[in-house]
């Protein structure tokens, strides 16, 4: 069976008993794979230090000087922009060799160089262990991570660099160095997800949340992320849609598979391991000859209560393979819609996803399985296309759903966004 919250956490394979040094030896061996966001993350979960010394995400100091009620001198100040091509800064916290969110905005990094646009890649974090250049090294060893011409650079302590037109915030913790510098370049915000959910309620949900009300523009993924911070935020905020990446993800088996994917990570709690655990054990009692692979990060120490492969953290390189054995793969999204179901489809096979608008207002294919959030019936759907007799066709129908564009017309509707959005960016009166 599934352990407790409690006990999954103690055995996670950055966590587990003992000594604070011991959880920080478990993290680093992790740390080159995940990224300092996630480790920080886990540390400050785990060794249970003083409320004067435990890490956040955040720079303390950061968050004491920002007061979002009062405007700042770039928002009521704007820098004037030229008519040709600009000098865009993206604040990130250090990129790790599989940070998904990291790949998504390299990608479209590189959209906009191919626009014509100067991209800045300054890296700022509240708690970074590894030096720029092992950062460097990282995004040049991964072909998940689109080639790009700018390089990384350390965030200056005295701010962004005079020639930067327009200032990117990623995650949420980015966004209050970028509210804060002293610059007079536009404020954008990139969202991929809404962060605040990524904590229980408290503090750190409410300073991420509070970024919202920093008096940024937004460029959302997807459409559901969009309307949110429209609606309950005020902010001004555009969205583009997901692609798939046609290039690792394609069907490759053209025979009838009996394999089920689930995206296993319970250090995720948003990718709800539990419930996809529970409707895997019931697919296995029915369907026992079914190939079950949960793949996502190492299940070490979980127990499993059924027959299964775990291959772990797997690179995209290997991803298709695993894919193309499988005819249905549940992906449990509980905040923003994952990038997997497409990814899924262009392998030629069915994603099971829970339904709701953070779903489908991102991607509302025909060829998504859309479930009610519950064992039974993800179990249910799952078996329902795994034992259809048209399999095959229909998961080359699904494929051929997508197009051939890939993230190309993603690409063109990020790029669309932004110069729209930097053209109507002057001061602004916020709720």
């Amino acid at each position: 069976m599934v352990r407790s919250p409690r006990s999954r956490m103690s055995r996670s394979p950055i966590g587990g008993g003992g000594s604070p040094v011991s959880a920080v030896r478990r993290a680093w061996r992790v740390l080159r794979m995940r990224g300092v966001r996630v480790v920080v993350a886990k540390i400050a979960a785990q060794i249970s230090p003083t409320a004067d010394d435990r890490p956040m995400l955040v720079k303390r100091a950061d968050v004491l000087a920002v007061d979002w009620r009062r405007p700042a001198p770039w928002e009521s100040m704007p820098r004037a922009l030229g008519s040709g091509p600009l000098t865009v800064g993206w604040i990130v916290s250090p990129p790790g060799a599989n940070s998904g969110g990291h790949q998504n905005i390299f990608r479209f990094i590189r959209f906009l160089e191919e626009a014509g646009h100067r991209c800045r890649i300054l890296v700022y974090s509240a708690a970074d262990p590894t030096t720029l250049a092992e950062a460097q090294r990282r995004v040049d060893k991964s072909s998940s991570y689109a080639p790009v011409r700018a390089r990384l650079e350390r965030y200056p302590s005295d701010g962004i660099p005079d020639d930067v037109d327009v200032l990117f915030a990623t995650g949420w913790e980015t966004a209050y160095r970028s509210f804060l510098d002293r610059s007079n370049a536009r404020r954008l915000y990139f969202v991929q997800d809404f962060e605040p959910l990524f904590y229980p309620a408290g503090s750190e949900a409410l300073f991420a949340e509070n970024t919202y009300r920093f008096g940024f523009r937004a460029i959302t993924a997807g459409a559901w992320l969009a309307h949110r911070l429209r609606t309950d935020y005020g902010m001004q905020a555009t969205s583009f849609a997901f692609g798939a990446d046609a290039e690792h993800y394609h069907i490759t088996n053209t025979e009838r598979r009996s394999g089920v994917f689930f995206y296993a990570r319970p250090e995720t709690p948003r990718r709800g391991f539990e419930l996809g655990i529970l409707a895997l054990e019931l697919v296995a009692s029915e369907r026992p000859q079914y190939s079950i692979i949960l793949a996502g990060q190492s299940l070490r120490g979980y127990t499993i209560p059924f027959r299964h492969e775990s291959p772990g953290n797997v690179h995209a390189g290997d991803l298709n393979g695993l894919y193309n054995r499988c005819a249905a793969g549940l992906v449990v999204s509980l905040t923003n819609l994952s990038l997997l179901p497409l990814e899924l489809m262009s392998a030629g096979v069915i994603p099971v996803v829970n339904d709701g608008p953070n779903s489908r207002m991102v991607s509302n294919n025909p060829y998504i399985s859309f479930t009610e959030p519950t064992p039974r019936a993800l179990a249910d759907a799952i078996i329902a296309i795994v034992d259809r007799a048209d399999q095959v066709s229909y998961g080359a129908e699904a494929a051929r759903s997508l197009g051939k564009g890939g993230w190309a017309e993603a690409g063109r509707e990020f790029v669309t966004a932004f110069e729209q959005t930097i053209q109507t960016s002057g001061p602004t009166t916020r709720p």
